[in-house]
């Protein structure tokens, strides 16, 4: 659907699938730098890495929570300056003035420059919020003049911070570790919010098993208008799409319905009660 009149502003993103070795850090990055290389061979600009990929998705924050300054945000630095790509996943970080950790996504890119946010929602299901504070705003940043909106895993059930960054992001990214037991729910609401918002929607998941808990990937790429630009089956693997910001500007020109949303503006009329 995009105009073929002007110079695209294209971004290449590598989704990277990968299986986490459970509370190991240092195995999860020695692997996560050689993801980074291969990514950046295949010329990605972007390259993303599932939720809590240092060490998996443990609820024991006395052993797997690091400083803010610790080694996952030393290696995402590391590798955006070496590789010359931004480079981000999240990890359980010992934020300043939080009294719980924090379920970190930091994206570093190449000019040294970190865009930070904490998962809104933790995930009261297995007990996250118990061990996690959540995470107090929105962000959304540019990467190679594309606006990119970061969510984590629970957050995709949740519309409504969605909704609160549409009109300026092209592109969300939704790094998880995602349950193969709801793996329908996983690929239907991505589909949904890229959908409903008019949005690229990368969501990368992880694969194998950790705490006990099997994960089948299903890492993939949609389209503003829903279609699927790419996706992983369910083992480890360097999934590589591109994102396109005029094509989010032709699907929302021609089809304006952004502009009917009317949140917060509707009244809701309860039952009346029986008594």
């Amino acid at each position: 659907m995009r105009s073929t009149g002007s110079p695209s502003r294209a971004l290449r993103i590598a989704a990277v699938q990968c299986d986490v070795a459970w509370e190991d850090r240092a195995a999860n990055l020695g692997r996560a730098a050689r993801d980074v290389a291969a990514a950046a061979d295949q010329g990605a600009r972007l390259v993303v890495f599932p939720e809590m990929f240092p060490t998996g998705f443990s609820m024991r924050t006395e052993v797997v929570a690091e400083p803010e300054d610790g080694p996952t945000a030393a290696f995402l630095h590391e590798q955006a300056v070496t590789r010359g790509v931004h480079v981000g996943g999240s990890f359980a970080c010992s934020a300043a003035g939080r009294d719980r950790p924090v379920n970190r996504f930091l994206l570093a890119a190449p000019t040294g420059v970190d865009t930070v946010y904490d998962k809104l929602h933790p995930f009261s299901y297995s007990g996250e919020g118990e061990h996690y504070a959540p995470g107090r705003e929105i962000v959304t940043t540019s990467v190679d003049g594309v606006r990119v909106t970061p969510f984590v895993c629970y957050d995709l059930r949740f519309a409504d911070v969605f909704w609160d960054a549409a009109a300026d992001t092209d592109a969300y990214v939704v790094v998880a570790s995602w349950p193969a037991a709801r793996k329908q729910h996983w690929r239907a609401l991505l589909a949904a919010r890229a959908i409903e918002n008019q949005a690229y929607v990368v969501g990368v998941n992880r694969t194998g098993t950790g705490g006990g808990v099997a994960y089948e990937g299903g890492s993939v790429v949609f389209a503003p208008f829903g279609e699927v630009v790419g996706e992983a089956g369910t083992g480890p693997e360097l999934l590589v799409a591109t994102v396109d910001p005029d094509e989010v500007g032709e699907v929302r020109s021609r089809y304006p319905f952004l502009a009917d949303r009317r949140r917060g503006e509707v009244a809701r009329r309860l039952p009346a009660s029986s008594s």
